[in-house]
């Protein structure tokens, strides 16, 4: 991840290669171990994008939008949902009985947080700040994404000042576990 553009088309596109690992996923029978691997990809991609949201969009949705504050709760409320799903996910083989109830779980509230971001808050967003505020927040979160952890942390701070403290730290531990043990190189 990291496109380019303003962080409604740079958002967008990560939506979209999320998306692409789920077809991916879904696409193999259950018990595959493929399926493992591409959730760990897509866990890679789920958190790093969710963070850097945490981190610079939703802050800029309650300062900029409309009623963005609890538009921005909500959002946050489901990424929540989904990383302890993730967390559930961690380390469990694709052939463990509750490996697909809970794939099929984690897709299901990513496609409906994903729909809910590009029909209502992208839209608002846009209409409430300058192309260029849009293209410096694309800029902050392609940064975000660089360092944001890769496995999810459901006990850790999502809102700012914290989360921006903490996370760089967690991606550098994260980033370490992925490149020793392998994980996200498939």
């Amino acid at each position: 991840m990291g496109h380019g553009g303003n962080v409604i088309a740079e958002l967008t596109t990560d939506h979209r290669e999320v998306e692409e690992l789920f077809d991916k996923v879904q696409a193999l029978p259950p018990g595959d171990e493929r399926r493992r691997e591409i959730v760990d990809e897509f866990t890679i991609e789920l958190v790093r994008h969710s963070v850097a949201e945490e981190e610079y969009l939703y802050p800029a949705v309650r300062e900029h939008v409309p009623g963005g504050g609890p538009l921005a709760d909500k959002e946050i409320s489901d990424h929540a949902t989904v990383e302890r799903l993730l967390k559930e996910l961690e380390g469990m083989e694709a052939t463990d009985s509750r490996f697909d109830p809970l794939v099929d779980k984690v897709v299901s509230e990513v496609r409906e947080h994903i729909a809910d971001e590009e029909q209502n808050l992208f839209p608002a967003l846009a209409k409430a700040c300058s192309p260029e505020a849009l293209d410096d927040l694309g800029d902050k979160i392609r940064a975000a994404k660089k360092l944001a952890p890769t496995r999810p942390h459901p006990s850790a701070p999502d809102t700012p000042p914290a989360n921006k403290l903490l996370a760089p730290g967690a991606g550098l531990v994260d980033r370490a576990r992925d490149f020793v043990t392998g994980r996200g190189r498939s």
